[in-house]
């Protein structure tokens, strides 16, 4: 229950690793919503030249100043985060838009921000080679999941889209807007250990932080 700030001038060579260069801090300032964060979650923000305020699941971050949102992973049912919905649907509503990425649980509440529902899996996706498929594209990445519940790609509304889907079941992997800059993927970008083809997604989301 207590808000942490992280400063990207503060993050040296000596903590990244080889797969993404150090940025220069760019002034950014993004608000994390911990419903569970992993650690390399932060370190992949802070690397790319971000400050990080980490803020509880259930913290109304709306009332801070920021330039992105970020909504992180975490364990359980996400119908029982109704106040991360809460907030996160306030931060939709608000202007002027803001940029927002979400991992795991982050691609379920925003969803459910949106205005979708979730079901739970038969058998959750639980493993390091689970083969998704970008909508739109003949691209496909093996990443990192561990989940036990997934989004109704058909309950999402008309300014929603799916952004990837699972090869295996068919179920989402992830959510984007249609115009605005606000999107989520269902499997871990970040993994440690495990694939990293997707970590370019931090980069799409830092870019349009500093495009703003």
């Amino acid at each position: 229950k207590e808000i942490v700030e992280y400063k990207a001038a503060e993050y040296t060579a000596a903590d990244a690793d080889h797969l993404a260069p150090l940025r220069k801090p760019n002034g950014k300032k993004v608000v994390l919503v911990d419903c569970g964060v992993k650690n390399n979650i932060i370190r992949c923000l802070l690397r790319r030249g971000v400050d990080v305020i980490r803020v509880p699941w259930d913290y109304d971050f709306n009332t801070l100043e920021f330039d992105g949102l970020f909504l992180a992973n975490g364990p359980g049912d996400p119908d029982t985060c109704s106040a991360a919905v809460d907030n996160i649907r306030k931060f939709l509503a608000a202007t002027p838009v803001k940029p927002c990425m979400g991992i795991c649980m982050g691609n379920q509440l925003l969803s459910k921000a949106a205005g979708a529902t979730i079901y739970k899996l038969k058998y959750g996706h639980r493993s390091h080679n689970q083969p998704v498929r970008m909508v739109g594209t003949d691209k496909c990445f093996i990443t990192s999941q561990n989940h036990g519940y997934a989004v109704k790609t058909d309950t999402l509304s008309n300014d929603w889209e799916p952004y990837f889907i699972n090869m295996n079941d068919g179920s989402n992997e992830g959510i984007r807007h249609k115009t605005n800059p606000w999107f989520s993927a269902q499997f871990h970008p970040e993994a440690c250990s495990g694939p990293v083809d997707t970590e370019f997604l931090f980069d799409d989301f830092v870019d349009l932080l500093c495009k703003e």
